[in-house]
């Protein structure tokens, strides 16, 4: 069934369960953020939707390209400024595919058709999930021997989906990779993914006698 979504674009990819923090300053996402507060009718339950963008750094640039699946937005926590700015807290909510954007609405910001893709496990997540559990602890571990301070969430679900979304959300791997584990079709895809990376990433942090800067994991603040 489709669904109207005001879309969010952003350098960063959000996945269901998933919190993130946005600072929103530019004019038309104001207005986007001021409509799904004061009218959530405008919106799908008053949300929104966040869409990875895959290339330029501005939606309107003759080069930006946006990701064709994304992740609708419920706002947890808001603040608006004197100056009408926002700094918001959202939690990810339903993976939906882009069908259609309009990219001339009257107030600014996109809107798109989308279609909400359906949450499977997929055969064999048990398994996977099993197998990415111990990888995680692996990451984990090496980070601290690092010196960063990580470790799994407390409510760390040992369920194939919810395992799925919370080791993607938690990597600290680059837009592509996470935009993949978002579009798996299934969790079973997903945690087949992520054991690839986080074998990746094991090997990386065993090698490195200290640890560079941009791969510490930190909240990811957008500024659109």
């Amino acid at each position: 069934m489709p669904h109207r979504l005001p879309l969010f674009p952003l350098n960063s990819v959000l996945f269901p369960g998933a919190r993130l923090p946005l600072r929103v300053f530019e004019e038309r996402y104001r207005r986007l953020m001021g409509d799904v507060l004061d009218d959530p009718g405008d919106a799908v339950s008053g949300t929104f939707g966040v869409v990875g963008i895959e290339l330029g750094h501005e939606v309107g640039e003759a080069s930006a390209q946006l990701a064709h699946v994304g992740c609708t937005a419920e706002v947890r926590t808001a603040r608006r400024h004197a100056d009408g700015t926002f700094d918001v807290v959202v939690e990810g909510g339903s993976r939906f595919r882009v069908d259609s954007v309009e990219n001339s609405g009257p107030k600014g910001y996109l809107r798109a058709e989308t279609t909400f893709l359906p949450d499977e496990v997929g055969e064999g997540a048990d398994d996977y999930a099993e197998r990415v559990g111990r990888l995680f602890g692996v990451y984990c571990e090496r980070l601290r021997g690092l010196g960063v301070a990580a470790e799994p969430p407390r409510d760390f679900p040992s369920a194939p989906l919810p395992l799925s979304y919370t080791v993607a959300a938690t990597m600290v791997v680059d837009q592509g990779d996470k935009q993949r584990l978002l579009e798996a079709d299934h969790a079973a895809q997903r945690l087949q993914t992520a054991a690839v990376l986080l074998r990746r990433e094991n090997r990386v942090l065993t090698s490195l006698p200290v640890l560079p800067a941009e791969h510490l994991p930190q909240p990811e603040v957008s500024l659109n």
